[in-house]
């Protein structure tokens, strides 16, 4: 794989797709707001639902009031409740202005009609948008040449990190550098194990984070299937059911190995909450981000160790986007406001970190301290991280550092390419019930992936799963045959 330093103009990318409330009008519009001095803005996102994050709103909406005009009616839907949350209000079409969105929804919602073409809009509205957000990652979210959304620029590559709790790693004398296979990892969890007693878990599964990163390798084609992808690697690119392939079969062996040795929680197929304090945490991140996840786990350091990538694809670039609705009546104040999102470190904070002096303090101009984790509306989802404060006890130059990972990434070899989902809607809808049923057994190993995913086949092909395939392949042999 070639290095990643301008990517080829990017199609776009994917399936499903999420939409919006509304909280306008007494008639639950905001056709209210329509000749309104200082319209409400209505803005639908993701995260912790339950979160004290209104002083940090007030605090965002007197800054954007005085600089534009206008205010944010922030809606966070649940991390568990999204998908539903979303495709309900999507379904019922009610009104919001604009929405965080990715690569497993995007497409889907531009197909129907949800997302504005803002192609000319942000050259109109927002130029300086263009100053702050490469070529690349602007072409990574267009569809047809045309822009639905503005994209974050952040970790637009991936880069997986995986942590172990400081204290075990000094009561066991782990090197961490040793831990870059599963192989490694069963060594160490069954250490663990030993040592701390049966009640231990080191790893705390659940339902939304069995084992994150567990797909890696494989490209998803933006199509919200993970059993269909391509190899990363695979210069042929030949689509292929990723379940069969032998580096998930020994990963998901392993993951039904630990399952049943009680180094996986036993509840971990049926539970929906995330676990707080994982010996063991997962994230795609950068460096320092540890620090972060260290501080949401309730844990005092973890110790990481960068296991894969950095590695460029349309559904990384596609992570976190922002789109504008079809029927907003306020294109021009959503442009603004991600334009000023984009370019006002003093908003991007306030944004990312909360309310100062509640959730957050400066201990210089530029480096921030967390006050607690109450806070829940996630920092990926608004903007861009290079305008950012960095928090105490990161690298400084973090960003940088970041900035750094994106340029050095590997590229998939079908960086560019998203599926278009429409002449296989049915069957794709088809064969996500399928796996639907069984992706929490199979991904936490509470069942034997020798007997199920034989079963997940068999019931993935009478659903039309050969279809995809082979309608995934025509796609990708016709756009890089261009």
């Amino acid at each position: 794989m070639k290095k990643m330093r301008i990517l080829s103009a990017i199609c776009a990318a994917a399936v499903l797709t999420t939409m919006v409330a509304s909280c306008g009008s007494d008639k639950g519009s905001n056709e209210g707001n329509k000749n309104s001095k200082s319209p409400e803005l209505i803005y639908w996102t993701v995260g912790g639902a339950t979160g004290d994050n209104q002083d940090a709103y007030d605090a965002v909406n007197k800054y954007v009031k005085d600089k534009l005009g206008f205010t944010i009616k922030v809606n966070i839907a649940d991390w568990g409740d999204w998908d539903t949350k979303m495709n309900t209000i999507l379904q019922s079409g009610e009104y919001f202005d604009y929405m965080f969105t990715n690569a497993s929804k995007y497409r889907t919602a531009i197909n129907l009609g949800a997302f504005a073409d803002i192609t000319e809009d942000v050259d109109k509205y927002a130029s300086k948008l263009y100053d702050v957000i490469p070529d690349e990652i602007w072409n990574g979210v267009k569809v047809d040449g045309k822009l639905y959304s503005v994209p974050t620029y952040k970790d637009s590559s991936v880069t997986q990190y995986w942590c172990l709790d400081k204290k075990y790693v000094e009561k066991y004398n782990i090197d961490v550098n040793q831990m870059m296979t599963f192989s490694d990892l069963d060594r160490i969890f069954k250490q663990l194990k030993e040592g701390e007693g049966s009640s231990f878990y080191p790893i705390k599964a659940n339902q939304s984070d069995p084992f994150n990163g567990i797909f890696n390798g494989f490209d998803g084609l933006c199509a919200g299937l993970e059993p269909l992808g391509v190899e990363i690697t695979d210069e042929n690119r030949k689509v292929i059911n990723t379940l069969e392939h032998p580096i998930m079969q020994e990963r998901l062996d392993y993951m039904h190995k630990w399952y049943q040795e009680g180094i996986i929680n036993p509840d971990a197929n049926t539970m929906t909450e995330t676990p707080k304090g994982r010996p063991f945490f997962i994230g795609q991140g950068f460096p320092g981000a540890e620090k972060t996840w260290a501080v949401n786990e309730g844990v005092e350091e973890y110790v990481p160790v960068q296991t894969w990538g950095p590695m460029y694809s349309t559904e990384s670039i596609q992570g976190s986007m922002n789109a504008i609705g079809k029927n907003s009546k306020y294109v021009k104040e959503c442009l603004q406001f991600l334009e000023l999102a984009n370019t006002d470190s003093k908003l991007r904070d306030m944004m990312a970190y909360g309310a100062e002096g509640k959730d957050f303090e400066y201990v210089s101009d530029s480096v921030v301290k967390k006050l607690n984790d109450n806070y829940t509306w996630p920092s990926y989802t608004q903007a861009t991280f290079f305008n950012l404060s960095t928090v105490e006890g990161t690298p400084e130059d973090q960003w940088d550092q970041v900035k750094k990972l994106n340029e050095e990434a590997e590229t998939s070899t079908v960086l560019g390419f998203s599926l278009d989902v429409e002449p296989i809607n049915s069957e794709l809808t088809a064969c996500r019930s399928v796996y639907d049923k069984y992706k929490y057994d199979l991904k936490t190993g509470a069942q034997d992936p020798k007997e199920l995913i034989p079963q997940i086949t068999k019931e993935l092909n009478d659903a039309g799963f050969d279809k995809v395939i082979e309608e995934a392949q025509r796609q990708i042999n016709e756009y890089f045959a261009k």
